[in-house]
């Protein structure tokens, strides 16, 4: 029996490039958020975080075509030069069924509320999230860069965000639906 090892390390290959159907990766199961004011990490479980999809934008595949929108960064205002300096920061994990229910994501989240504006940042080689997150998305290179918040993770996180820091230390927090 001959084996061709060409066509063998092809599919190999590519069975390792090619990106997973999303839905094999699962929804948003959690959301944690700790940092700024937060005496305790606000642990999101409602369905309504759902809409916040970590398999969703840049480096994603729907039927071989990579997706350009989605997760909570607005992708299509691109990298943002400069952001203001001494904002609130916050770490926010991302929870998914994807080999176990396991953190699969995590971003940085920063506030200016003069503005009302929030700063999203995608860990890069150097920082402590890079290697988790590139294991479950490589965003095509966006890795080290601050992006723009979409208005619905705003509009959605700011209330919840509020009410914790101003909670009894150790109160649950729920996000209204």
């Amino acid at each position: 029996m001959r084996i061709n090892f060409t066509a063998l390390l092809m599919t190999l290959l590519a069975t390792l490039v090619a990106p997973a159907p999303l839905a094999a990766k699962g929804p948003t199961l959690k959301i944690s958020i700790k940092g700024a004011g937060l005496t305790t990490p606000i642990e999101l479980t409602e369905p309504g975080i759902r809409a916040f999809n970590v398999w969703e934008g840049p480096g994603t595949f729907v039927n071989g075509v990579e997706q350009t929108g989605g997760f909570i960064i607005d992708w299509s205002k691109g990298i943002v030069a400069e952001r203001p300096a001494g904002l609130q920061r916050y770490e926010v994990s991302f929870y998914a069924n994807h080999q176990g229910e396991r953190v699969v994501y995590v971003v940085s989240y920063d506030y200016n509320p003069s503005i009302e504006q929030g700063y999203i940042y995608l860990p890069g080689k150097a920082d402590e999230w890079y290697s988790l997150n590139t294991f479950s998305i490589y965003r095509r290179g966006l890795e080290g860069n601050w992006f723009h918040a979409t208005s619905a993770w705003q509009n959605f996180v700011r209330p919840i965000m509020a009410r914790a820091r101003s909670a009894q230390p150790g109160a649950a927090v729920r996000a209204v639906e």
